[in-house]
């Protein structure tokens, strides 16, 4: 599409979708056209002079977009998705993909309808520079082979946002603390480690009571025999983010995640140097601290690149979507008292 201007329609338009809103107006090579939420009454203009609609549908049928964004509750995310492509639209979807795997098995045959739309899903922890940074080590093969990860990500209650009930209600979200933050820590484990095939898992409810997960604990194994480890929680009192990895010849540590509330503390890398016939267990070790966080935009931008440039998406595509939310039902499906009772439908 060259260096046209591309025309955004954004699909719920909450807390995300007005922040997606936000970092769109960065970006010279987007522009937000249109927005629609239930909350609006009818059809007119904001402030700002873009349009607005109560149903996306409408939107649709009224707009002459090039991309939608997708900001709306795990039960309609889906089903808005096809929509989109359907109508000729590049589609970004915030995560989950939907509520089951079969949702991003449903979107990805539509998608296959249409092999020269873009579809990219909202995991933007790929994104962090401390996430980039650690790949880059990894990748480089200069501290040798993955031995293991642990994972710990871990919020203060289950409900993200007071008004966000439908967090609790398994018919709109799917899952609780595992789907909806979770996620992130299982697609960051599968992008440094690839593909686990051996899943062992606990998942409860024990604490807060509502119909969804506020505990998941799972051990994974891939082929090649990388071991990680995985809680996922709502009983931690405070945001917590925290990925250990531990290669041959030393470790990486992400501490901390920077978000819009500051609550996760310090995003830092921590590289330590093993030298274990000499350093008695106290290595070398080298912290490198972030002050901020480009992700939202670093991720709009790839969007918005691979419309314009015809390439693929390369973090985010449907690809990995099913493939960390095969990930997420391998830990659910494993702890069968957990399965038989709050399985979806």
């Amino acid at each position: 599409m060259g260096d046209k201007v591309l025309k955004i329609g954004i699909a719920g338009y909450g807390i995300v979708g007005k922040r997606r809103h936000d970092v769109i107006k960065q970006n010279p090579a987007m522009h937000v056209a249109a927005v629609c939420d239930r909350k609006f009454n009818g059809q007119g203009k904001l402030d700002d002079g873009v349009s607005y609609y109560d149903n996306y549908k409408v939107l649709l049928e009224n707009e002459a977009l090039d991309a939608l964004i997708i900001c709306m509750t795990n039960d309609i995310a889906p089903e808005v998705t096809m929509a989109g492509l359907n109508s000729g639209l590049h589609v970004f979807c915030e995560k989950p993909p939907g509520r089951t795997v079969q949702d991003i098995k449903n979107v990805i045959k539509v998608e296959a309808n249409h092999p020269n739309l873009k579809l990219m899903y909202g995991f933007n922890h790929r994104h962090h520079y401390s996430v980039k940074d650690a790949l880059a080590v990894i990748n480089s093969g200069e501290m040798g082979g993955l031995v293991n990860l642990r994972g710990v990500y871990g919020k203060s209650k289950v409900v993200t946002f007071n008004q966000d009930t439908w967090r609790t209600k398994k018919e709109i979200a799917g899952g609780g603390v595992l789907l909806d933050q979770g996620i992130h820590m299982v697609d960051l484990m599968r992008l440094f480690a690839g593909e686990f095939t051996q899943v062992y898992s606990f998942v409860s409810n024990s604490y807060w009571g509502y119909d969804v997960e506020d505990n998941a604990y799972a051990l994974m194994k891939t082929d090649n025999g990388v071991v990680g480890m995985l809680h996922s929680s709502a009983t931690e009192w405070r945001h917590r983010f925290s990925l250990d990895i531990n290669l041959e010849k030393g470790s990486i540590n992400l501490g901390g995640i920077l978000s819009s509330t500051k609550s996760y503390g310090a995003e830092t890398m921590t590289q330590v140097w093993a030298n274990p016939d000499e350093d008695n267990g106290d290595p070398r070790e080298q912290m490198t601290r972030y002050n901020n966080d480009p992700s939202w935009s670093l991720e709009i931008a790839a969007f918005a690149d691979a419309i314009r440039s015809g390439n693929p998406v390369l973090d985010g595509g449907s690809t990995d979507a099913l493939k960390t939310m095969e990930l997420v039902y391998k830990i659910y499906e494993f702890d069968n008292e957990w399965n038989d009772k709050h399985k979806l439908g």
